[in-house]
């Protein structure tokens, strides 16, 4: 599902004029590069989950170095259904929730996937990188 997810993004982009790629797998930090025209390359990580209501996390490491997180969010196994935001990394730690700076999982940073759209609904289909 994972690697799926994130060429689905990288096509998603390249049909939107940004040409992207899909970086090989275990590569640092991030999944996809994209090169808007006269801009620097971007660094995106995708994560992907099935939606259900209810305590479930779309979650990113806070030392993992990107410009984009890209929330892939499937309907379930009965729709191929999806959404995808694409949100700039400053939105996405603003909003972020994080542990006490002493737990074990204090670097990371996570939302309820049922609260994805009303936080970042700016950002849905958000292929041409707009922040």
């Amino acid at each position: 599902m994972g690697d799926a997810c994130e060429m689905l993004v990288a096509a998603e982009l390249t049909l939107a004029g940004i040409p992207a790629l899909k970086v090989p797998d275990n590569w640092p930090h991030y999944e996809v590069i994209a090169q808007p025209f006269g801009k620097p390359a971007q660094r995106i990580s995708v994560k992907a989950r099935t939606f259900k209501a209810g305590p479930a996390y779309v979650e990113y490491n806070g030392f993992d170095q990107f410009d984009w997180l890209a929330i892939v969010l499937l309907n379930g196994s009965e729709s191929c259904g999806r959404t995808i935001y694409l949100i700039p990394r400053a939105e996405c730690d603003a909003k972020a929730r994080s542990d006490k700076p002493t737990s074990k999982t204090a670097h990371l940073r996570y939302y309820r996937i049922d609260e994805v759209e009303r936080l970042f609904s700016g950002y849905r289909d958000n292929f041409v990188l707009a922040a």
